[in-house]
């Protein structure tokens, strides 16, 4: 075990975890934030999307002890109040429907929006690439982007 201390959320957070244990267990059991999920394990589907000083970042294959001293943002450090731009366009646009991989989806898009604010659809589409929706709204991802990017 390790005492292993970072910013999550904009709050210093001290965890003692085995220093290879995967960011997204600790989120989730040490930490008790749910909104990042588990989808593969490999970080093939974008699921357990977090960013990482800024960057997207997939947590199922990320080590704890990699992220000492860091700053770690989840979809519940996005906004305190669900009024982040995309989270807004996310309602509007009725993107989900299992609801799954949403959490991965928006983190994936807020951290292109924050490097690129006016995108255009390819630059969306590349940048989400990676990101697996399997009920297939990839559309309506796409326009909440859009419309994200538009209101923001």
């Amino acid at each position: 075990m390790a005492s292993i201390a970072f910013t999550l959320n904009g709050k210093s957070v001290r965890v003692e975890a085995e220093p290879d244990a995967p960011l997204l267990w600790v989120i989730r059991e040490h930490l008790s934030l749910t909104g990042t999920k588990f989808g593969c394990g490999i970080a093939q589907c974008g699921a357990c999307t977090v960013h990482i000083e800024g960057n997207p970042t997939r947590s199922c294959v990320t080590t704890i002890s990699s992220v000492a001293g860091k700053k770690v943002t989840t979809i519940e450090g996005l906004s305190p109040d669900s009024s982040h731009p995309l989270q807004k366009a996310w309602i509007a646009e009725q993107v989900p429907q299992c609801g799954y991989c949403q959490s991965g989806q928006i983190m994936q898009a807020a951290a292109l929006l924050a490097k690129n604010p006016r995108p255009s659809r390819e630059e969306i589409v590349t940048h989400m690439n990676g990101n697996i929706c399997r009920c297939g709204t990839y559309p309506r991802i796409v326009k909440a982007i859009q419309r994200a990017a538009k209101e923001a």
